[in-house]
């Protein structure tokens, strides 16, 4: 395991993703090497009677304290401490304290840095604990449970909540160009002419002098408002730009639902994919790369009135919603190529690390995260979707009584048209290699064809075991 860890860490010393979130695997691998021992244990941090438990998202930090007051009722004499990290620090700072012994007991995990963390073996397996091992796949949305299962078949993560992507857009906007709440939400698209999606993307685009993209004289170099926003939060898996395309066109991430062994980025249906996304940037519809920056990402481009229509997260509906001035509309992603349409399903769990699994207080607070009782908490905030069908149901009821339809959300996953993340080993290296290939693409007009060379590089990385 440590000479996996030391593999990746020489790959990549000093990269860091958009997030700044150093690859996990290298700054530890590399830390222990300097330090030349273990972790150390720091009984200040964590007693046997008080749980530390880490997140990331402050929308979500009050349904949480009430599950934990709700938890210290149900278990007198038990105290859960919760420290809310932003997401731009949280996976260095828990890096830092996996290697101080000051970890949590239990953290929010992402399915992206699952495999670094089971193959670094700083978890505890939840099966193999009397407290957690009742947890069964089919007491939450499908799929949901099953990713959090490591190549030893052992599970590693309990599922609290999901997302999906959808289409949030300026119905003011919509209005004034013609476009229909019905006719946003049954789009199609294609490669070859980018289907009635890319006629409606290109209405919604005016330029400085009043034209839409889709009449004469129209002016891509001078655009007042892009029918489509940019947003920067692809790496090598598009969440929130092109995987609800490329998803539609049929199109995997590697040759297996889970612990894949090679990528796919060189396949016809990736490449044709890209080609026409990143084109509608060069007609002047899309947003141009360097629209996208932290304070101007793709939400505030649609808030301010610069963006018509923004791909974006289900955990992204608030702050949608709370957007002044803005009136705001939600619809299904496009119908592709394939027939259907299709849109990722990212879902968090909490991990108990290796300390937190000989703590009891623990082991049952993972458990109570992951029962009824806590989703359906933290669903009544309406802020994100829990994994539990109950909670789901709790969240829409929630979303529904703000006057919010998430429909475009929670269909897909009643139509079963969603897929995973690619769950592999080597993630960070794979950000790493796609990542400035894509930027090439969208920013420099370099051809798809050179994703064939970072494929390649790529797959030689996952046949190293």
């Amino acid at each position: 395991m440590i000479r996996k860890a030391l593999r990746s860490a020489a790959a990549h010393q000093g990269s860091a993703g958009r997030r700044g979130s150093a690859t996990l695997t290298a700054v530890l691998a590399l830390s222990l090497l300097a330090t030349g021992c273990g972790a150390q244990s720091s009984p200040s941090v964590s007693s046997p009677r008080t749980v530390t438990y880490w997140l990331w998202d402050s929308n979500q930090l009050p349904g949480y304290e009430r599950c934990a007051r709700d938890f210290e009722r149900r278990n007198p004499g038990v105290k859960v401490a919760i420290s809310q990290i932003s997401w731009e620090s949280y996976w260095t700072k828990l890096t830092a304290s996996l290697i101080a012994g000051t970890e949590p007991d239990v953290f929010t995990d992402h399915i992206t840095k699952f495999a670094q963390f089971t193959d670094l073996d700083v978890l505890a397996p939840l099966d193999e604990l009397p407290e957690t091992k009742g947890i069964k796949d089919s007491d939450y949305q499908e799929g949901l449970a099953a990713a959090w299962k490591g190549q030893d078949g052992h599970r590693y993560g309990a599922p609290k909540d999901w997302d999906t992507i959808a289409m949030f857009y300026n119905r003011e906007m919509t209005e004034e160009a013609g476009i229909s709440d019905r006719t946003l939400n049954n789009l199609t698209w294609n490669p070859a002419d980018g289907g009635t999606f890319e006629k409606a993307v290109a209405r919604l685009t005016v330029d400085t002098k009043g034209r839409r993209g889709d009449e004469p004289g129209f002016d891509k170099n001078h655009v007042k408002t892009y029918g489509l926003a940019t947003n920067d939060e692809g790496d090598a898996d598009g969440q929130t730009q092109w995987s609800a395309f490329t998803g539609s066109a049929g199109w995997n991430y590697t040759d297996k639902k889970a612990w894949g062994t090679r990528y796919n980025y060189d396949q016809k249906a990736f490449q044709s994919t890209i080609a026409w996304y990143f084109g509608l940037a060069e007609k002047g519809y899309l947003a141009p790369f360097e629209n996208f920056s932290e304070s101007n990402r793709a939400e505030v481009q649609l808030g301010s009135g610069s963006a018509a229509i923004a791909l974006h997260g289900s955990w992204m509906t608030k702050t949608v919603y709370g957007m002044k001035g803005l009136d705001p509309g939600i619809a299904l992603t496009p119908v592709g190529p394939s027939g259907h349409r299709a849109t990722m399903m990212n879902g968090l769990a909490d991990s108990l690390t290796k300390r937190g699994g000989k703590k009891p207080a623990a082991r049952k607070w993972v458990a109570y995260l992951a029962s009824d009782a806590c989703q359906t908490t933290v669903g009544e905030r309406g802020t994100v979707f829990p994994a539990t069908k109950s909670g789901t149901r709790t969240a829409i009821a929630a979303y529904r009584k703000e006057g919010i339809d998430v429909t475009a959300f929670t269909r897909p996953v009643a139509d079963r048209t969603t897929f995973s993340y690619p769950i592999t080993d080597y993630a960070a290296d794979v950000v790493a290699l796609m990542k400035p290939a894509l930027q090439d693409i969208y920013a420099n007009g370099k051809p798809v064809s050179s994703l064939d060379t970072t494929n390649r590089q790529i797959n030689r990385i996952l046949a190293q075991d």
